[in-house]
């Protein structure tokens, strides 16, 4: 039954984190052309400066409510008092957050229109209460949720966006998307608390836990949004920061296809982890790097192999830039897998917080300085390295925090079937242009990736996919049966 949950989990939680980007990724080609890489600039950097802001009012609320819920799922009285505390001390820190956001941004700031409007984003913060079912292990709902809000977004993006002048507009979709999604799932709480009883709400009573976890999720969220930051800083050409940003919305949405499994064995892991069942934990993370591979080098070369045909289509003209960006930075793709791996569903569901906070923050430094001196040097193109290198860095120091608990060897010599297979295909993919260009080029090179990367699998019988497949066939098995 463990594995059937993750795996239904895992679904849920993909289409719930593809749905959380799906606004920018389904509209990027559109908003491309409407509000140019400027316009676009502006948006990712004051987008960014607010989540400042949303990080340090959550202040870790979320990465330890949903290991807190995890712990007591069986306990509703527990569960209950600890989904008190946790959204009782948020709202105040929010609160906080939105008087210096105030001064900060909206009285004094650059784009003072725009942050107005993005104060939303800190009301939404507020109530996010995902946490909660992620930890009770029940993605259903976020996704219910996320399917109806985003699909009403993207409609009021095609109908309302329809020249630069309408970032405000976007900003507000997009603002008041995330507000009106975590509202909503209020409206589901009921079903767990009804008739439970909650005494001796202490508040300040989760500030130490809390604090011990905020320091390596806000260092994770700071590391991850300072190329942007300092691009848009550093860069007057708010162009730079567009082009990075179109760069990036391809490869986040990638890697949350990669990086979806993380978030729902957080739970397991914790749980696996108080019951002491250090086995089961092994097994699992074996599974996570077999499936790392096995997506990540397939996109990593099917990447590069479409770029020059697919930014061109999908961005329009003006955005030659972006192939070079996206070329340098899929490594990422690889990296931040395993960083995942290591770090979400290892080190902080097992109360290591400090060796992962150490990684991170040894990221950040390297990525500051090498932004720093990379971004006055080739400006984009040098954020995108200095992100490769110092997630690079990360990876390699938590790989070296595990180093006695798992055997690093046997988990690497897992990717070489994926490796091979994706040459091969990335070869063939590299033919195509020589007898079609644009989208036909792109429609074919995908096509022929797939049936490529996967057949050579299948004919090498790599065990991993067989086992997908055997999984497939179960389901598809038991939905006939029912029928």
């Amino acid at each position: 039954m463990a594995g059937k949950s993750i795996v239904k989990n895992y679904l849920y939680n993909l289409i719930y984190q593809i749905l959380i980007l799906i606004l920018p990724l389904v509209t990027a080609s559109y908003l491309a052309r409407v509000l140019g890489a400027e316009g676009n600039g502006i948006y990712s950097y004051t987008y960014t400066i607010v989540n400042y802001f949303v990080l340090f009012g959550s202040l870790g609320v979320t990465l330890y409510g949903q290991r807190e819920i995890a712990y007591v799922q069986d306990d509703k009285s527990k569960m209950k008092k600890i989904f008190i505390e946790l959204v009782s001390f948020r709202f105040i820190t929010i609160g906080i957050a939105s008087i210096i956001y105030y001064f900060a941004c909206i009285k004094n700031g650059l784009y003072s229109e725009y942050y107005k409007i993005l104060f939303l984003e800190l009301l939404a913060g507020a109530f996010d209460i995902s946490f909660f079912f992620q930890g009770m292990e029940d993605f259903k709902k976020t996704v219910i949720r996320n399917v109806i809000v985003r699909l009403a977004s993207v409609s009021l993006i095609f109908i309302l966006v329809k020249e630069q002048s309408d970032l405000g507009i976007y900003l507000t979709i997009y603002a008041l998307a995330d507000l009106l999604g975590n509202i909503s799932l209020w409206f589901y709480l009921p079903k767990y608390f009804k008739g439970v009883k909650v005494k001796n709400i202490n508040i300040v009573k989760q500030i130490p836990a809390l604090l011990l976890l905020f320091v390596p999720q806000i260092t994770n969220k700071i590391y991850n949004m300072l190329d942007t930051t300092m691009l848009g800083k550093i860069i007057a050409d708010k162009s730079e920061t567009g082009y990075y940003e179109q760069s990036q919305k391809i490869i986040r949405v990638l890697l949350t296809i990669v990086t979806s499994l993380g978030t729902v064995m957080v739970p397991k892991m914790a749980n696996l982890f108080a019951n002491g069942e250090n086995d089961k934990i092994n097994d699992y993370m074996k599974k996570s790097f077999n499936y790392t591979y096995l997506l990540c080098f397939p996109i990593i070369f099917g990447l590069i192999s479409i770029s020059k045909n697919f930014i061109p289509w999908f961005f329009g003209p003006g955005y030659d830039k972006v192939i070079i960006l996206m070329n340098i930075i899929t490594p990422i793709l690889l990296l931040m897998g395993v960083a995942n791996i290591i770090g979400t569903q290892y080190l902080l569901p097992t109360k290591r917080q400090k060796e992962y906070t150490i990684s991170i923050l040894i990221g950040v430094v390297v990525n500051f300085i090498l932004n720093y001196i990379m971004i006055h040097l080739w400006k984009s193109i040098g954020a995108c390295i200095a992100t490769v290198l110092s997630e690079l860095i990360v990876t390699s120091i938590q790989f070296y925090y595990i180093r006695n608990e798992v055997n690093i060897k046997e988990m690497i010599k897992l990717s070489y079937k994926y490796i091979l297979s994706s040459i091969i295909m990335f070869i063939l993919c590299m033919l195509v242009p020589i007898v079609a260009d644009g989208f036909t080029c792109v429609v074919i090179q995908i096509m022929l990736g797939i049936v490529t990367y996967f057949g050579i699998l299948l004919i090498i019988k790599d065990e991993f996919v067989y086992l997908l497949l055997n999984k497939v066939k179960m389901k598809i098995t038991s939905v006939l049966s029912r029928n």
